[in-house]
């Protein structure tokens, strides 16, 4: 059992992307991937040793509370204790730290960051197809290809074992994403650059690669999910959290998740500053869209504004979503208004080469999906929201959004769904990294998914203690948690 003390996260190197290996033939680059495989055997990725001063994982939760909104922040905590997945989903930082103490390959790929199963789905591309791919790119930075598989596979460990798996169907789930992974690489490794990069997951193809492990009625259940995915828009959501006021749309209070701004302050003098920050923020993000989408929004008219908390780890972070209105108001257009942070890579990969970090994420968004939203974009803001400037980048807030329902799975499931996310991190990798060199690292041998396993399971078992440790951090009054938010 590793000692769990206070120290500090130990500075890391700085990880680029190899822009040489395109000059390289591919025998030299494979030639590359099977010398990394000497210096660093794939049996030492079993390894989860983490150092006797490891860091307190309370203490780096704490200190990413200080940028975030006080009144939120014992919202965050209470839905990281709703269980130990949970917990995982909150603690990017925490395995950050650890993974910076893991054996690396010393191969760089524009990673996720923070890659567990729950931030995979599916969403409209802009030719409307509903495509399959990595949906948060938050902590998104050049880093280790390694870290997003690991944190990836111990999540899917996590969450088996919140599901009362037994530890033989919780290996296979594992294993399975693993070699899903290492097997997508390789085919990667034999496709033109070309033909990688216009790769991309159609929900349609994905049903008859993996539609064959799943039961008949597991099949009937996705297909119905998929049905209900396609209905997801604007539109549909104008419904859902918005009621008519003096004929026209407004956002519906849901406090503390959805606070229209007229709620949020009382003074009408701050509303309409706020209002009037917002909808310049908006103006301005128009000018990181390609033209043709800078006409498209432009067609459009701020109609409400309010503030949102959405998912786990980003808890805190100030986040709006903009009701838009083009022809009338039966034409919405709903944008998410996010603020970025530091990615919690940065104390162990190098700093990023943006000195926005929205524009960090936006652009490591697009490198690694295969489509993205036509509205993505980023601004920053000059002060106008607490005198302060900030990062917002900004997307549409649903549309074909399409998530799995992670406690209802089989383990069947389960395991098909981790090799579709093995295989899509693959595809996200391939077209930064240097996709021959990790594939001749990976071989053909499934040891590589063996050490994975070992560790996913290892690192589950300290994600345990680390859940423990916040409750007791809860129970003992040094830190406050709102539940069942």
């Amino acid at each position: 059992m590793t000692k769990t003390g206070s120290a500090a996260p130990r500075p890391g190197r700085t990880f680029a992307l190899d822009e040489a290996a395109g000059r390289l033939t591919p025998a030299e680059r494979a030639e590359r991937g099977r010398a990394a495989r000497s210096a660093v055997p794939r049996e030492v990725h079993a390894a989860c040793d983490l150092p006797v001063d490891r860091a307190d994982p309370v203490s780096l939760l704490e200190r990413q509370a200080v940028s975030r909104l006080p009144e939120l922040v014992p919202v965050r905590y209470g839905r990281m204790l709703a269980s130990q997945f949970s917990y995982f989903r909150g603690a990017a930082l925490p395995m950050a730290a650890d993974l910076a103490a893991t054996p690396v390959s010393g191969l760089t790929v524009q990673a996720c960051g923070d890659a567990h199963l729950s931030n995979f789905g599916g969403f409209a591309s802009p030719e409307r197809a509903l495509v399959f791919d990595l949906n948060d790119f938050d902590e998104t930075l050049p880093a280790p290809w390694e870290w997003d598989v690991k944190r990836l596979t111990a999540s899917l460990e996590v969450a088996a074992r919140g599901n009362g798996y037994q530890r033989g169907q919780r290996r296979r789930i594992v294993t399975a994403a693993a070699r899903r992974y290492r097997d997508a690489m390789r085919g990667f490794a034999g496709r033109s650059t070309l033909a990688v990069w216009y790769t991309r997951a159609d929900i349609g193809e994905l049903r008859e690669l993996f539609g064959s492990q799943l039961r008949a009625r597991d099949r009937k259940r996705a297909d119905r999910q998929v049905a209900k995915a396609r209905t997801a828009d604007s539109l549909r959501e104008l419904g859902k959290v918005s009621s008519l006021v003096d004929g026209w749309p407004r956002i519906a209070a849901d406090p503390p998740l959805l606070v229209p701004l007229a709620d949020l302050v009382s003074a009408q003098a701050e509303q309409d500053r706020l209002r009037a920050a917002l909808t310049s923020l908006v103006a301005r993000y128009r000018r990181s869209l390609q033209t043709d989408r800078r006409y498209l929004l432009d067609q459009f008219e701020v109609a409400d504004i309010a503030r949102k908390v959405v998912g786990v780890g980003s808890v805190g972070t100030r986040c709006w979503i903009v009701l838009m209105l083009g022809r009338d108001t039966s034409d919405p257009l709903f944008l998410q208004v996010k603020e970025a942070q530091r990615s919690v890579l940065e104390d162990f990969a190098g700093a990023s080469e943006y000195g926005n970090h929205a524009q960090r994420v936006v652009a490591g968004q697009r490198l690694m999906q295969a489509a993205s939203d036509i509205f993505l974009g980023w601004q920053r803001s000059q002060a106008e929201f607490d005198r302060m400037p900030r990062d917002f980048y900004v997307r549409q807030l649903r549309d074909w959004k399409l998530s799995a329902d992670i406690e209802a799975m089989t383990p069947a499931v389960m395991r098909a769904y981790a090799e579709l996310c093995g295989w899509t991190l693959a595809r996200a990798h391939a077209r930064s990294g240097d996709r021959i060199a990790i594939a001749a690292y990976l071989g053909r041998s499934d040891v590589f998914d063996q050490a994975i396993a070992e560790f996913a399971a290892a690192y589950a078992d300290q994600n345990e203690r680390d859940y423990h440790a916040l409750a007791a951090a809860v129970a003992s009054g040094r830190v406050t948690a709102q539940r069942n938010i």
